[in-house]
């Protein structure tokens, strides 16, 4: 054999430039199915369930176009483990494959693979690394701009289109009390009898595993991934820049687009879904800020992961050590808002940007919770989670353990916060303007005690001197009862 190309189970492209110069005559792909991959960290069933199935698809869409395809259906052992052995069996000349989206599976397989370009990204480890050179701080709004440059995108004359970068002060609408009105909903895809398989044996293999299966309904081809672009182009991408980070009971969906996760296996590439944007019948605000999160914050984050890794997992700069609430894997809580977010988690796989960042991640932020623990529980239960895009999502903007390297500020805030882009509140037990006493919002709480037991960290800080400006009213003797709750909760987890 002249060229093993292994296909990672978030490398399902079909252009990727392992393939390059592929010879069916005389090179064959590599596959695995291992269970290390759905236990290092303690992963959804659906999120199992995604990627088994787009694995299977690609597979066999491989051999129908006559390639070799060596394939492990799911076995109990690391992937290192398992191409070790096959490599002394098939004796390659070259084993081939595409940049890892893991620090951990590329560290485990560097001995024995020649590593190519991931050319699905529209920027390159080494562009990322040739614009971080010499800058004191990064920050995403300059790397968004050089990629509008760059790819020509949303650009007229060198000058942005509408005359601005960026249109985030559109994109902050909340729903009346009346909520949501005329909700498209998102194109769903039947499992086939390839999924169906795959379902039975995560079901069964994985039933321990946090989640459920019986709303599995993600795309799996190439095919379905382009239709569920379309369907969002088409249905409600004209909302979405303006409702993007509103919330609503009962509501997953609302505007936004399902399409993270086949873009993070890489069943859609990120140029179909840029130019889909920019060529439609929408919203100069809603394209852009639709545009902004792929061309800007999708390869941003990225590029930071390659950069600080292995060390970037270890931050901490808050100091918190709380251990994640039991109730994180059963959202089993009367705080309505964290029982509406994490219960969606584990029924769907999914939970869109604010939800993460606003309520599961602001709880663990104010509550001092180890980011250690809260990038592993993101890691697990998302089904779009691949760590490069995950681990600074988590670390440097949710939980600030970067120290501000990725975000500006930490995203704190009280419970008022979700009250206003959500109705949430009006079906929870507790206060959200209240930080003590029994109907005390915990959020609300924590919120208070983040600011007093982090004071000296965060007045470094420009962005937080008018939170801090507000503790100064509080008088010593409620600061004492908020931290007393607030270690209350946090016993009680």
């Amino acid at each position: 054999m002249r060229h093993l190309i292994v296909v990672l189970g978030d490398q399902l492209n079909r252009d990727s430039a392992a393939f390059d110069k592929f010879d069916p005559a005389k090179d064959a792909v590599w596959m695995a199915e291992v269970t290390e991959e759905s236990t290092h960290v303690w992963s959804h069933k659906a999120r199992i369930a995604l990627f088994l199935s787009a694995m299977r698809h690609f597979r066999d869409a491989l051999r129908e176009e006559g390639i070799r395809v060596h394939y492990r259906e799911l076995s109990e052992g690391s992937l290192a483990d398992f191409l070790k052995r096959d490599i002394a069996k098939l004796k390659p000349q070259r084993v081939i494959a595409a940049e890892p989206g893991d620090y951990r599976v590329r560290d485990s397989l560097a001995p024995m693979i020649e590593f190519v370009e991931d050319r699905h990204f529209l920027c390159s480890t080494a562009e990322f690394r040739e614009h971080a050179r010499g800058r004191k701080q990064l920050r995403m709004e300059f790397f968004y701009r050089e990629m509008r440059r760059r790819h020509e995108v949303l650009m007229d004359g060198g000058q942005p289109v509408g005359g601005q970068w960026n249109f985030d002060h559109e994109n902050r609408g909340a729903f009346g009390k009346a909520g949501p009105l005329g909700l498209p909903a998102p194109r769903r895809f039947q499992a086939d009898a390839i999924t169906k398989k795959v379902i039975g044996l995560v079901g069964k293999k994985f039933a321990k595993h946090p989640g459920s299966l019986e709303d599995f309904d993600w795309p799996v081809t190439p095919g379905e991934a382009l239709d569920a672009l379309d369907d969002f182009i088409a249905h409600r991408l004209p909302l979405f820049g303006q409702y993007q980070d509103a919330m609503w009971t009962a509501e997953p969906w609302l505007y936004h687009s399902r399409i993270s996760a086949a873009m993070n296996l890489k069943l859609l590439n990120p140029r179909d879904a840029i130019r889909a944007a920019e060529k439609a019948d929408a919203p100069l605000a809603a394209r852009e800020g639709f545009i902004r999160q792929i061309l800007g914050w999708r390869e941003y984050v990225r590029g930071v992961y390659w950069l600080r890794m292995p060390e970037y997992v270890e931050g901490n700069a808050l100091d918190a050590h709380a251990r994640l609430p039991k109730f994180y894997w059963t959202a089993e809580t009367d705080m309505a808002c964290l029982r509406e977010a994490i219960g969606q988690t584990l029924r769907y796989g999914y939970a869109h940007h604010i939800q993460r960042l606003m309520v599961t991640g602001l709880y663990a932020l104010v509550a001092g919770v180890d980011p250690r623990q809260v990038h592993e529980w993101y890691l697990a239960v998302y089904v779009d989670a691949v760590e490069w895009v995950e681990l600074p999502n988590t670390i440097g903007m949710s939980q600030f353990a970067d120290g501000g390297y990725l975000a500006s500020k930490p995203y704190a805030a009280t419970g008022k916060y979700i009250a206003r882009m959500s109705n949430y509140c009006a079906g929870c037990r507790y206060d959200p303007a209240e930080s003590t006493g029994e109907r005390a919002c915990p959020i609300t709480t924590h919120y208070w005690d983040f600011l007093i037991r982090n004071e000296a960290k965060l007045k470094k800080i420009p962005r937080m001197e008018m939170q801090l400006r507000n503790l100064v009213r509080i008088a010593p003797a409620k600061k004492k009862a908020i931290r007393e709750r607030a270690q209350e909760l946090r016993d009680a987890h």
